[in-house]
């Protein structure tokens, strides 16, 4: 494919005066080629690179683990240490600034790069796909719609069915309560969490997730899919059941010094980081943990509690897909 959209197939039968002098045209739909491989592409919000147990960090992580065994670990994935613009990149293929993503939409500016308006020519790769004859979805969080674009009158050709997806369900904007988040179903406002008191955003998203990819493989087994599972995880607020967050208590008391030289020892051992690398110094505006007040250092090992809780409820989620994917044969 070298344009989009795909030009309509010219007709190449023959058109006589009667049926019996005429000659069909196969149908030519777009189908993608023999053994093309499923995609799922998961998307975490704001995991530090030492977060996450399969890179060193002090959260344990097994579904990613999983991934990492039957797979490679990059350690040279660059972000734009930026919510829109790395999703602006890494569905285009293209320079953050070049699909006028160089900020978030609630800074958008006029200036040439600035403006949140993913241009017509810069296509999605899930629109390349869809075209390509992929079934195409997107769950959870999505943060790349003007702010003036995000309403129910529209347009909506920047929300992720107008950008090459066939099926959304989650959010528009940067951050959401994971307990009662302003959900989408395609360009519908939904209140999923009406009359529960159990409700999760990020169990909900997989759940639908999970559905929509069982329902490609039993309707179109032959028909590959591609799901974009972002999560609101693990931007703020951080909110999780008590349950996960007690999985960490204590286990941040050491202080942020010595966690950041656990991290670094895991990451050498583990050979996420190079052999001979050197512990980055700790920025001066962020004082040592023995000069951190006393008082207050209760409250920071609580955060960080917090943290580690909603990232291990967030990975346990993940683990859900993976299940999914092997009962479908598909890992």
């Amino acid at each position: 494919m070298t344009s989009l959209p795909q030009a309509t197939p010219t007709f190449d039968g023959i058109q006589g005066y009667t049926v019996p002098d005429s000659t069909p045209s196969p149908l030519r739909l777009a189908s993608a080629p023999a053994g093309a491989p499923n995609i799922v592409l998961i998307l975490l919000d704001d995991v530090g690179f030492g977060t996450c147990g399969t890179f060193g960090g002090p959260v344990p992580t097994p579904a990613l683990d999983r991934v990492a065994a039957h797979g490679l670990r990059f350690n040279q994935f660059h972000t734009t240490a930026l919510c829109s613009p790395t999703r602006a990149a890494m569905l285009t293929g293209r320079n953050h600034h070049t699909v006028h993503m160089g900020g978030i939409p609630e800074g958008a500016n006029v200036f040439p790069g600035y403006d949140s308006i993913i241009p017509k020519e810069a296509a999605s790769v899930a629109e390349i796909l869809k075209q390509s004859g992929y079934s195409t979805g997107a769950f959870g969080k999505w943060h790349l719609a003007p702010l003036w674009e995000q309403t129910l009158a529209g347009p909506f050709d920047r929300w992720p069915t107008g950008l090459g997806f066939e099926r959304f369900y989650g959010i528009l904007n940067a951050e959401a309560s994971q307990w009662e988040p302003p959900m989408f179903d395609q360009t519908t406002p939904v209140m999923p969490y009406e009359g529960r008191d159990d409700y999760h955003m990020t169990e909900d998203i997989v759940d639908k997730a999970i559905s929509w990819m069982r329902v490609q493989k039993a309707s179109q087994p032959g028909k590959p899919f591609f799901s974009y599972i972002a999560t609101g995880a693990m931007h703020c607020p951080h909110h999780v059941a008590p349950e996960w967050i007690e999985k960490f208590k204590g286990q941040f008391d050491q202080g942020w010094d010595e966690l950041r030289r656990e991290i670094y020892e895991r990451q050498l051992s583990l050979g996420v980081i190079p052999e001979g690398t050197a512990l980055t110094a700790r920025p001066d505006e962020v004082p040592s943990w023995d000069e951190y007040p006393d008082r207050y250092k209760p409250v920071a090992s609580r955060l960080m509690e917090v943290f580690a809780g909603f990232l291990a409820h967030t990975d346990a989620q993940i683990g859900r897909v993976l299940d999914a994917l092997e009962q479908m044969g598909e890992m």
